[in-house]
This record gives C-alpha cells, sequence and structure tokens, in this order.
C-alpha cells in the first residue's frame, strides 16, 4: 500500500494576539473607565511599587487601543499602539509586532524585524512567539536557517502545551531536522498536539499508526485519527481516510465512501486527492465510470505538477478517453511529467518520439527517455533500450548491450524481453549460442501468453533445439501462438501436420 501522507511543519501563527488576560488586568486598575487617572498621577516617590504597575497599565490599554484598530483594519495606528506597548515589555505587543511585520500589515514586510520582536517576546516565555521564532529558523526568513535552533524555540513552546509547537517538534523528530531522527518523539509530541484537536497532528499520528513507524502497524487507530482531523476539514486526513476505504485498511472496503473523502480533499485543492479521485471516476470505482470526470479531476492535479495525474492525461489525450485524440497534447503532458523523474511517462515519452507521434521522429531522443525510464528499473524501457541497442537506432549497433538491457527487463518478468533473449541465446548475439537457455526464456515468455515466443517455443520442440525433439509439444505451443493471430505459427502448423503424415 501507498505510505500514508504525513503533512509537513505548518507556517506561522497567523492570527494576532488579542489576549483576555491583559484586558482583565486593565480593568482591574479602571474599573470604571475613569478611575485610572489617578493611578497615573502617583509618582514613583510617592509609591516606589506604583510606577511599575502604572508602567504596565499603560501598556496594557495601548494594546487594547492597538486591538481596536486592527479589527477596523487601521493596520498604522494599531502598528503605533503596538509599538509603543511593545518598547515597554508588553509581550503580546511584541508577538503582534512581530507578526504585522511578517505579514507587512500597516508596515513594510521585514522578516527581520518580524525575528527581532517574537524574539523580544519569546525570551518572555511567550508560546505563540516561541513557536513563531521556530518557523522564522526552520524556514531561515528574517534569520539564518537554523534547525537545532528551530527545535529549540519549537521545544520551549511545546513545553507550554502549544498545539501547533508540538505537531511540529513531531515532524521535526519525524525527519531528523535539528535532531536526532527519532520515530518515537515524533509520535509522543504528534499525540500530545493530536489530543488536544489539532488535525495536522491527527493525521500525522494517524499515518504513524498506518505505517507502522514509532508504534506497531494499527489500521483501526489510523482510521480513527484520519476520521478526527478529517471531520475538522483537515485535507491530507481526508486523502488519507480515502485510502484506508479504498484498500479496506482499518475500515471496510468501500469504494463509494473513498470516493466521498477524495472528493471532500480535492475540492480543497489537494493534489493527490484530485487525482485519485479521477482513477475512480476512470475505473468506475465507487461512482458511474466517466472519462470527462476523470479528465477533469486529473487535469486540475496536473496543474499543480502531480506527476502522475500528468501523466494520466497524456495517456487520456492518447487514447482519446474524455477528450480529443491528440499526441500533441499527449507528448506535452508526459514530458511534464517525465521531467519530474516519473518512469512510465519517460518511456511513454521516449516512445513518442521512437514512432513520431506529436513530436518529430527523433531515435535520439527516444533513447534518451528510454534510458531514463530504464536506469529507474522500468521494465517495458529496458526492453525497448535493448531493442534500440540491437538494431543501432538512435545510438551505436551493440548486441551487448543489447543483451544487458533485454536481460535486465526479462528478470523482471516482462514477457517481450524474455521473448527477445530468448532469441539472443538462440543466434548467439551478445550472448555464446545456447538453444538451451533460448528454451528457457521462451517458456517463461510463452507461459505468460506472448504468441512470438509460443511460436518460437514450438519451432524449437519441432526441430529439437535445446529441447528432445517432441511434435506434441510443439504443436501445442504452435496452436496457442496461432490462437492469437500469429501467421507464422498458422503456417507451421500446416506443416508439421504435412511432415507427421
Amino acid at each position: 500500500m501507498k505510505k500514508h501522507n504525513l503533512l509537513c511543519t505548518v507556517l506561522l501563527t497567523a492570527s494576532l494576539s488579542f489576549a483576555v488576560q491583559s484586558s482583565a488586568k486593565a480593568k482591574e486598575y479602571c474599573p470604571d473607565g475613569s478611575a485610572g487617572r489617578s493611578v497615573y498621577a502617583l509618582s514613583a516617590d510617592s509609591n516606589p511599587n506604583a510606577d511599575s504597575k502604572n508602567n504596565k497599565t499603560k501598556a496594557d490599554k495601548l494594546f487594547e487601543l492597538g486591538e481596536s484598530y486592527f479589527e477596523s483594519n487601521n493596520y498604522t495606528e494599531a502598528l503605533k499602539c503596538f509599538m509603543k506597548a511593545a518598547e515597554k515589555g508588553h509581550v503580546e505587543a511584541q508577538y503582534n509586532l512581530g507578526v504585522m511585520y511578517y505579514y507587512g500589515d500597516g508596515v513594510a514586510q521585514n522578516y527581520t524585524e518580524a525575528v527581532n520582536w517574537f524574539r523580544k517576546s519569546a525570551v518572555q516565555g511567550f508560546a505563540e512567539a516561541q513557536y513563531n521564532l521556530g518557523v522564522m529558523y526552520e524556514k531561515g526568513d528574517g534569520v539564518a536557517q537554523n534547525y537545532t535552533e528551530a527545535v529549540n524555540w519549537y521545544r520551549k513552546s511545546a513545553e507550554q502545551g502549544y498545539a501547533e509547537a508540538q505537531y511540529n517538534l513531531g515532524w521535526m523528530y519525524a525527519n531528523g531536522d535539528g535532531v536526532a531522527q527519532s520515530y518515537t518523539e515524533a509520535l509522543k509530541w504528534f499525540r500530545k498536539s493530536a489530543e488536544q484537536g489539532y488535525a495536522g497532528a491527527q493525521n500525522n499520528l494517524g499515518a504513524m499508526y498506518a505505517n507502522g513507524e514509532g508504534i506497531e502497524q494499527n489500521y483501526s487507530e489510523a482510521a480513527k485519527l484520519y476520521g478526527k482531523a478529517a471531520e475538522q476539514g483537515n485535507a491530507e486526513a481526508q486523502y488519507n481516510l480515502g485510502l484506508m476505504y479504498y484498500n479496506g485498511d482499518g475500515v471496510a472496503q468501500n469504494y463509494t465512501e473513498a470516493v466521498n473523502w477524495y472528493r471532500k480533499s480535492a475540492e480543497q485543492g489537494y493534489a493527490e486527492a484530485q487525482y485519485n479521485l479521477g482513477v475512480m471516476y476512470h475505473n468506475g470505482y465507487g461512482v458511474a465510470q466517466s472519462y470527462t470526470e476523470a479528465e477533469k479531476w486529473y487535469r486540475k492535479s496536473a496543474e499543480q505538477g502531480f506527476a502522475e495525474a500528468q501523466y494520466n492525461l497524456g495517456l487520456m489525450y492518447f487514447n482519446g478517453d474524455g477528450v480529443a485524440q491528440n499526441y500533441t497534447e499527449a507528448a506535452k503532458w508526459y514530458r511534464k511529467a517525465a521531467e519530474q523523474g516519473f518512469a512510465e511517462a519517460q518511456y511513454n515519452l521516449g516512445v513518442m518520439y521512437h514512432n513520431g507521434y506529436g513530436v518529430v521522429q527523433n531515435y535520439t531522443e527516444a533513447v534518451n527517455w528510454y534510458m531514463k525510464s530504464a536506469e529507474q528499473g522500468f521494465a517495458k524501457a529496458q526492453n525497448n533500450l535493448g531493442g534500440m541497442y540491437y538494431y543501432g537506432y538512435g545510438v551505436a549497433l551493440s548486441y551487448t548491450e543489447a543483451e544487458k538491457w533485454y536481460r535486465k527487463s526479462a528478470e523482471q518478468g516482462f514477457a517481450e524481453a524474455q521473448n527477445n533473449l530468448g532469441s539472443m541465446y538462440y543466434n548467439g548475439k551478445g550472448v555464446a549460442q545456447n538453444y538451451t537457455e533460448a528454451v528457457n526464456w521462451y517458456r517463461k515468455s510463452a507461459e505468460q501468453g506472448f504468441a512470438e515466443a509460443q511460436y518460437n517455443l514450438g519451432a524449437m520442440y519441432a526441430n529439437g533445439d535445446g529441447v528432445k525433439r517432441n511434435f506434441t509439444e510443439a504443436e501445442k505451443w504452435l496452436r496457442k501462438a496461432a490462437e492469437q493471430g500469429c501467421a507464422p505459427a498458422k503456417e507451421a502448423l500446416k506443416t508439421l501436420k504435412r511432415n507427421s503424415r
């Protein structure tokens, strides 16, 4: 089964801090909205402790005023109030300034200043600022990228119970960024965050259960956690829950439910879900088959750069399924997927160049793309590359190279390559002639139903090459080939009948 997806670390906390606690403190000193004047009038000489309280009260009031301005979208005035409060050491105002500099609200965007104010707030122990400072270090925004420092600040925030920081700290452990990789630690922090209802952590904890990372594999637990996150609208969890229903992992297999969750995720723009929803429509799984709908969802995913979708969209154009047949468009989408290293697309693009479909025929380019795919172990590409070397198309003729690539493909069980390798042994090209080995490879291919190999194996039995002559076996294999329309096999059967009279 495809490994379930974990969400990556999340971005900065976008909202400003509108803390109830700070407002309550201000009201404590000014219950009627006017009594505070006497507090402000007290001097340090009259009461040494009063100046500190007075200063804090002023900072709180400035902070509240900044909140008011921000809520009315007057960012310039909000910035001024937060700045004055921040300079008096108001921790939430410092944090808010960091957010405003990060997003460029009421001020020119400046990541360095954002880091400055996040740090001032973070060193005072404000969890959201510690988290955001960790993000800045992880992303390298306004400060040199430093995963170790990111982990440091995530941990400080996480230990205060801040769910997003617990989630990001789990991600750092999962990937070994700034800390030794530890699925056990990742699991621990994802769980803490998930228990607070944080959807991203619920998804990732589900993925740990699904993949058996840091804990014994448990699809039922994975499905429960995906469900919690999916119900909150988490697109990746919706996709993962769709996978569970598709495969029947932790839940009863149900293509209709798989479609339901893929659709929810796809409608949020999640590329893998869009692709999978396309597959469901393409094959009529859990929904009425519709090439038009399949093409629609493949395209949405393909336009986001998802290689599998680009490849499948190319197939739709090549076959004219859901769209007018168009080899040029097919080649275009194969290329997009191929350039991302998708082996099947590289192979298909090679075929397009080989045959001049949608592109100018070019054997050299065909070899280029076959080679890229073959080196990834794609059996069809390895077979075709062997053929290019065998005939010297787009590359210098080399039976040795041909045999090498045919063998790689044949050993993966690709029937056409097994037949080709058998012919190399029969003719002694690239290898020492060996009829016994020829029979061996012809048989492997023939047993998979490859007509040409069935014909060749029948001929070996008829002639007694590499095997004891046996007309019964010869007839059996020649007939199998003939029934598939192999013309040489039909003629060989006639000859065999004449000779056996």
